[in-house]
């Protein structure tokens, strides 16, 4: 899709009860992206945003430190090609 970024991001630390996936999911609907957030059995919290580059980039740096009540230590991103994705779910 062109002009559309999509990344996953993989974030460690105290993210899980901390309404760490509401709050991604709230902002990403409030700039317009596209993706999914979910709770991983490892501990951490795994999500993909997909949408206008700089919005992309919003979300990631949110995730760097996440809500309140969160204690993020570190933050895989990786790049992937947008797929076209439509609506942002909490999985």
């Amino acid at each position: 899709m062109a002009g559309s970024s999509r990344r996953r991001v993989v974030v460690s630390g105290r993210v899980q009860g901390v309404f760490f996936r509401d709050s991604v999911r709230r902002h990403a609907l409030d700039r317009g992206l596209a993706g999914w957030v979910c709770n991983r059995e490892d501990g951490k919290v795994e999500a993909v945003f997909e949408g206008a580059p700089d919005d992309v980039e919003a979300l990631v740096a949110f995730c760097r430190s996440g809500p309140e009540g969160a204690a993020v230590e570190g933050v895989e991103v990786g790049d992937e090609e947008p797929t076209g994705e439509q609506g942002f779910s909490v999985r």
